[in-house]
């Protein structure tokens, strides 16, 4: 399966996740859904944000040029808000995913799919 087919399929396609992009811990997207670009400073901000959480309380943190407030973090995962959309972003072996959802889908629905592709990945060295 390609990475964007976990894009497609897998996020997207759950009907849970309104768009997603997969990143590469070493930078660089490696699939997306159609429009929808993180930039390179915004890739390097999540990334450096695992090892400074205080930073992402501080200031929040941009996806696709929007700002999201940060509602937690631990070591593998970062979840942000922004009025009542939020995202999920989790931390394999290789990748982040991260996963935007739009209202009315909550939270509980859209966190699920996206740890458990996670799961799935980190089971296969991804």
């Amino acid at each position: 399966m390609s990475w964007q087919s976990y894009v497609d399929t897998n996020l997207v396609g759950s009907g849970k996740v309104s768009k997603a992009a997969i990143i590469g811990l070493q930078g660089g997207v490696w699939a997306a859904s159609p429009g929808y670009t993180i930039s390179t400073e915004e890739q390097n901000a999540l990334i450096k944000g695992y090892g400074n959480p205080a930073g992402l309380f501080a200031s929040g943190f941009r996806l696709g040029g929007e700002k999201f407030f940060t509602v937690q973090v631990n070591d593998r995962s970062i979840y942000g808000k922004k009025q009542a959309d939020g995202v999920a972003i989790v931390k394999t072996k290789q990748a982040i995913l991260v996963a935007e959802y739009a209202a009315p889908i909550q939270a509980g629905e859209s966190t699920p799919t996206v740890e458990n592709l996670a799961d799935y990945l980190i089971s296969v060295g991804y």
